[in-house]
């Protein structure tokens, strides 16, 4: 497989205490993700697919092992370093969408922006930009409620892709979706990836991970699967060694 890694995770543990008691929420989780790749990270409630979510989007951190972005040991990053690392590197795209009601698309997408100093018209031309990559060009100057669902999603993707980040990190980005609304969010990721974008899309739904070309299962906190998104999002247990990805 070509490309650069983009993530590395290396025997990552996470525990949490509650009470007198240790939570085991990722138990020594490997895996590698290389540039350009579309990767599904699927498993059912209480699987440590959020908590991964989290540590790939440097919002929590290992409590043992080490995770690298963009060849950045997370680890030893000092907070206001992790925020300049997600503000340069990572897009997110929420389930919920998380837009400014009261600001159009514009200025919803240009928001990452003013993180990093960029000028107002240098934002509203890129977000605008941005907009027109995901067929929203003609809605920049819509709310929120003035948008759909699909609408506000895609508004939402153009915000995580405004600043040409390494990666976009996904949340069940279909879940508050109809069926019809989903093909189309679905066929905007293929077609990003098609353009090179580095995608990972957490799901609990195995009928998205197989929509896939790579899905990472897991179960308890661990990996039992990491292969070709059909086999694997299909997949309701381990999957058999000649199936994982080399």
């Amino acid at each position: 497989m070509s490309g650069e890694p983009i993530i590395e995770v290396a025997d990552v543990h996470r525990e949490y205490r509650m009470g007198g008691e240790t939570i085991a929420a990722l138990s020594g989780v490997s895996f590698m993700i290389r540039d350009g790749e579309f990767v599904a990270i699927v498993g059912k409630s209480g699987s440590g697919k959020t908590t991964l979510m989290n540590m790939l989007g440097c919002l929590d951190r290992p409590t043992r092992g080490s995770y690298r972005l963009g060849g950045n040991d997370v680890q030893g990053l000092s907070d206001d370093e992790l925020s300049r690392l997600r503000n340069h590197h990572i897009g997110f795209v929420f389930q919920s969408f998380q837009l400014l009601n009261r600001a159009s698309a514009v200025k919803n997408v240009s928001l990452p922006l003013v993180y990093r100093g960029v000028s107002r018209s240098q934002r509203r031309t890129m977000a605008a930009a941005a907009l027109e990559r995901v067929g929203l060009g003609h809605r920049i100057g819509h709310r929120p409620n003035e948008l759909s669902g699909g609408e506000r999603q895609r508004v939402a993707i153009a915000r995580a892709l405004v600043g040409s980040p390494t990666l976009l990190l996904a949340d069940e980005p279909t879940g508050n979706l109809d069926s019809a609304t989903e093909r189309d969010t679905m066929r905007l990721f293929y077609e990003l990836h098609e353009a090179g974008n580095t995608i990972v899309l957490v799901t609990h739904e195995p009928s998205i991970a197989q929509q896939c070309p790579r899905a990472i299962r897991l179960a308890d906190g661990r990996v039992v699967g990491d292969g070709p998104g059909p086999q694997v999002g299909a997949a309701q247990g381990p999957v058999p060694a000649e199936g994982l990805h080399a």
